[in-house]
């Protein structure tokens, strides 16, 4: 298959509409075409293209910082002597000066399929930026490695932010391309737009179920994005970011296992068989220990439990991530009714809402685990009817 980026570069009349241009590129260290060459490089190689800056997104271009809420600076490329603008710095909109460096901006971000995944965000940003300095914008697709299912419930209105872009679930299978077709028309955005289709791509196939498995590398977009089963449980366990619990930062599997040094984890999984098996199926849990080396859990030895969608057993239309680690939570609420789970401190620049309530974009999952008398089909009741509007919402939108 090719990405936008391979067919950018392979076929010269879609580059045609940038001659005379100045073209910037928005990227990070995943933005590679198939030979491994990164995208600025690829690009600066064109001799049709004038290439006169770059940005980088949460993270960087280079990839190199580790957690939320570490900002990157603006540099200099080194080789090619052109301006890197930062969207997780001192802002997170291009600003003028930056807008006024392009004409038309490609964006080749590798996305993971999740609302609070924040390239998002960045994607509405430039558009809603660009719309207004008149500047064109073209998304180079890439695959959604998580595919098309759809999980989660919708944000709720008051509670966007920089990991909630729109009203969409938290798993919303869509490609970026498809994403900024849906952001222009929800936001009534007049902008230049158009999207350099993948080829070939077919997220209903295995084993990739949305990533071409031996046909491309897997490259970190995100330092904790460590390979394609991360993203396929990454819809759930982003949300242990706004908890007590690890997420697996400082070990080799971080976003695919949770734990502490408090819980028992063969206790902890045995509840979750108990009390909503349904949402188990797809993958295998398996009960471990690890001591991250930073972050949350500090040296200490933690009993955790890690998510296997990386062998035979994974059921990519069964998986439900949100629900599994939904259940995750409630097995430890009824295990440890007082256990202090929720974590209390800024979340991407929130500082007034429980980090769980902006991850989830309202605080109906935390209500959920909280409440007692609770039951699996409560949950269903918030989530069902929400996944469903968005399936058909998203039709129109929807490339491949």
């Amino acid at each position: 298959m090719k990405f936008g980026i391979d067919r950018l570069l392979s076929e010269p009349e879609l580059r045609d509409a940038l001659k005379g241009r100045r073209v910037a590129l928005l990227g990070h260290p995943a933005s590679v075409t198939a030979d491994l060459t990164h995208s600025l490089d690829a690009l600066k190689a064109c001799p049709d293209l004038n290439v006169t800056a770059a940005f980088g997104p949460q993270h960087g271009m280079r990839g190199d910082l580790q957690d939320n809420m570490m900002e990157s600076p603006d540099f200099t490329d080194p080789r090619h002597g052109i301006p890197v603008f930062s969207l997780y710095g001192e802002v997170r909109r291009p600003t003028g000066q930056a807008m006024g460096t392009f004409d038309v901006l490609l964006v080749d971000m590798q996305d993971l399929g999740c609302r609070i995944y924040t390239f998002v965000t960045t994607l509405l940003y430039v558009l809603e930026e660009s719309a207004k300095h008149g500047k064109a914008v073209w998304v180079l697709d890439r695959p959604n490695p998580a595919g098309r299912p759809v999980e989660g419930t919708t944000l709720l209105p008051g509670w966007e932010s920089f990991v909630g872009a729109g009203p969409m679930p938290m798993r919303h299978g869509m490609t970026l391309g498809e994403m900024g077709r849906w952001f222009i028309d929800h936001f009534k955005l007049d902008v230049e737009y158009r999207v350099i289709e993948m080829q070939g791509w077919a997220p209903d196939q295995g084993p990739g179920f949305g990533w071409p498995i031996g046909e491309r590398s897997w490259i970190n977009p995100s330092p904790n994005a460590a390979n394609l089963w991360m993203a396929r449980a990454y819809a759930g366990t982003v949300m242990l970011e706004g908890t007590t619990l690890s997420e697996g930062r400082g070990t080799t599997r971080p976003l695919e296992l949770f734990g502490a040094p408090d819980i028992d984890a063969r206790a902890v999984i045995a509840e979750m068989q108990a009390f909503a098996p349904q949402w188990l199926k797809g993958c295998v849990l398996r009960d471990c220990w690890f001591e991250p080396t930073f972050h949350k859990h500090l040296h200490q030895l933690c009993n955790g439990v890690q998510i296997h969608v990386d062998d035979p057993a994974y059921e990519h239309a069964a998986f439900l991530p949100w629900r599994l680690q939904a259940l995750g939570f409630k097995a430890i609420r009824r295990l440890y009714p007082d256990y202090a789970l929720w974590r209390d401190f800024p979340y991407e620049y929130v500082f007034d809402k429980l980090a769980i309530d902006v991850i989830n974009g309202g605080p109906g999952l935390r209500e959920w685990v909280d409440d007692p008398a609770a039951t699996p089909a409560d949950l269903e009741a918030l989530a069902g009817p929400d996944e469903a509007a968005w399936v058909e919402l998203r039709k129109p939108y929807l490339l491949y």
